[in-house]
């Protein structure tokens, strides 16, 4: 009976799943642009550096490898961002701040449980992943991943390839970024993280002339624009996808994206 309850609830969980609006948090949309406060991500640096393994066209994690001193560093970073009010910074310090402080959120994540085959067997039983659960607070405001996501990097930025800046530490997801991200190397490593994906078989594949997207692509089509609009993005890219007229399926790999 429990192994078919367990069943069923995953059944319901991924027919369920559906990306979530961009909508606004109005209280977040404020900046300081006058400021030449920088904030630091050294800590978050250092734990890439020894813990992010390239191989082929992943970036892995070595989940199973990572000290206790270093899951302790990684919470007082995230405490430690926590502790800021972002508004105070300008929208560049802010951009960065936002997406380290959500990947390395859901780095500590997969940690609290790990060993764990995949981010969507977090959160409560009827939930799919922990992106609605609560994982910070900050000026006294209960913050989820979905809040980071989609009511303030999306709706503030409008930047598509944000997509590809935010890690949900699953195969199929862009990569984790070897380097943190900071109010100077933001555009660089957008554009990095939206090549490398893009020219992966995760992003766009073609098998016998069909084109295979990742379900990215499907989930927030709203920020990519028409179909005309999305091929001329991954034509910058990928050449062959200008010009496609057939059919587009989607694909997306849960599964966790350590190293073996």
């Amino acid at each position: 009976m429990l192994r078919l309850l367990t069943l069923l609830t995953a059944i319901i969980s991924f027919a369920t799943f559906s990306a979530p609006k961009s909508e606004l948090w109005q209280y977040w949309d404020a900046s300081n642009e006058a400021s030449l406060q920088t904030i630091d991500h050294q800590s978050w640096q250092a734990f890439l550096d020894k813990y992010v393994v390239v191989e082929g066209e992943h970036h892995l994690v070595n989940y199973k490898g990572i000290s206790s001193e270093d899951k302790r560093e990684l919470e007082r970073y995230v405490r430690t961002l926590s502790s800021l009010d972002p508004r105070n910074y300008s929208r560049a310090e802010q951009y960065a701040y936002w997406v380290n402080l959500y990947n390395a959120i859901t780095v500590d994540l997969i940690l609290d449980s790990y060993p764990v085959k995949s981010i969507t067997k977090l959160g409560g039983l009827f939930s799919f992943g922990p992106w609605g659960d609560e994982v910070t607070r900050i000026n006294g405001k209960a913050l989820t991943l979905n809040d980071i996501e989609h009511r303030i990097l999306r709706p503030i930025w409008d930047e598509p390839r944000t997509h590809y800046a935010v890690n949900c530490a699953s195969l199929g997801c862009p990569n984790l970024q070897t380097n943190a991200f900071t109010a100077k190397n933001t555009q660089a490593l957008l554009e990095q993280a939206a090549k490398e994906f893009i020219i992966s078989s995760k992003g766009v594949s073609f098998n016998q002339g069909k084109l295979t997207l990742s379900e990215i692509y499907d989930w927030f089509a709203v920020d990519f624009g028409t179909q005309e609009q999305l091929f001329e993005h991954l034509a910058q890219y990928r050449t062959e996808v200008k010009g496609y007229r057939g059919k587009v399926s989607y694909e997306y790999d849960w599964s966790l994206n350590e190293t073996k």
